[in-house]
C-alpha cells in the first residue's frame, strides 16, 4: 500500500483516493494488550479530534473503538464513559445541552437501554417517566431522521416480572412506566407497552415493532447480543453528529495475537455509513 505524507487539513479532501491516518503522539512506545496510563491522554485527544471534525463537516461519522475505561479514570477522565464525553463535546461544540440515548442495532433487533452504566439496585430510583419520555422522544426522532422509518413502532419494556402484574409485583411498571407511554401516544409517538420482558424477544413478538426500549442495561443489551453477537453495532442517538461502534469491549487478552474478529467493526463502519447517507438525504 503507497503511503505519502500530507497535512491534516486536506484528509478531507483525499477520503475517497485513500485512508488519511491522523497522528497523534501515544506519549511511550505502546504494547498491544498492555494498557498504560500515559496513553490515555491521546486516547482522548483522538476522540477530542475525531468529534471536531465531524463537527466542522470534515467527516460524515464518528466510529470509536473500545476504550479502557479503567485506566482512563486514572488519568483523571471525569465520564463514565465513551458517550458521555461525546454528549459533553457536542453540549460544548453547540452551546446546547445533549442527551445521548444508547442504541443498539443488529440484522434482528434494535435495543434501547433508559438507564444505563448504574448498579441494578439504583435503576428503580433512577427511572423517571420524564427520562423515558425523553429517551423515546429522541428515538423517534432518530429512527426517521437517520434510519429512515417512516413511523417508528416502540416496544416499551416494563422494569418488573411480568410488567408488575397490575401492581402486584412492583409498582414501576403502572406508577412511571405507564404514565410515560401515556403522554408519548398522546404526542403521536407510536409506543405500546409496558411489556413484559421475557416474551418481547422471541421472532413473532419482534416482527411487531423497529425498536425494544428496555428499562436497564442488561434487559437490551442481553437479547441484543444474544441475536447478534457479532455484527451489533452501538449507535448514539441524539447527538449533532453520526457516532457508532463496534458492541465489544477491549479484549485485551487476544490483543495483538491475530485471534480477534473484526466483524463488529465492519458493522459499525458500514452502518456509519448507511446513516450519514439517510441524514444527509434528509436535511
Amino acid at each position: 500500500m503507497p503511503l505519502r505524507e500530507a497535512d491534516a487539513s486536506t484528509a478531507f479532501g483525499i477520503f475517497r483516493d485513500a485512508l488519511p491516518v491522523l497522528p497523534i503522539a501515544a506519549g511511550m512506545d505502546v504494547v498491544a494488550g498492555e494498557p498504560h496510563v500515559v496513553t490515555a491522554k491521546a486516547t482522548i485527544a483522538a476522540i477530542e479530534m475525531a468529534v471536531s471534525l465531524s463537527m466542522k463537516g470534515e467527516t460524515s461519522a464518528v466510529v470509536t473503538n473500545p476504550i479502557a475505561k479503567s485506566v482512563l479514570y486514572d488519568a483523571g477522565f471525569g465520564f463514565p464513559g465513551h458517550t458521555e464525553f461525546l454528549a459533553d463535546l457536542a453540549a460544548r461544540a453547540t452551546g446546547k445541552p445533549v442527551m445521548p440515548v444508547m442504541l443498539l442495532a443488529g440484522p434482528k433487533l434494535r435495543a434501547i437501554p433508559v438507564t444505563i452504566h448504574i448498579p441494578l439496585k439504583d435503576v428503580p430510583q433512577a427511572l423517571t417517566s420524564d427520562l423515558i419520555i425523553e429517551t423515546c422522544r429522541i428515538t423517534d426522532h432518530d429512527l426517521r431522521a437517520r434510519f429512515g422509518i417512516a413511523a417508528p413502532r416502540l416496544a416499551i419494556a416494563g422494569l418488573n416480572p411480568h410488567a408488575g402484574e397490575s401492581g402486584a409485583i412492583g409498582k414501576e411498571d403502572e406508577e412511571i412506566i405507564r404514565p410515560a407511554i401515556d403522554v408519548l401516544r398522546n404526542e403521536g409517538i407510536d409506543a405500546v407497552g409496558p411489556l413484559p420482558a421475557d416474551t418481547m424477544f422471541h421472532d413473532d413478538a419482534r416482527r411487531r415493532y423497529d425498536v425494544a426500549v428496555c428499562m436497564y442495561h442488561d434487559q437490551a443489551l442481553i437479547p441484543a447480543k444474544a441475536l447478534g453477537f457479532d455484527d451489533s453495532v452501538n449507535v448514539t442517538l441524539g447527538l449533532p453528529f453520526v457516532r457508532t461502534s463496534p458492541d465489544h469491549g477491549t479484549a485485551f487478552g487476544i490483543a495483538g495475537k491475530g485471534g480477534a474478529k473484526e466483524d463488529s467493526l465492519v458493522a459499525a463502519l458500514k452502518l456509519a455509513s448507511e446513516i450519514s447517507r439517510a441524514a444527509g438525504s434528509n436535511r
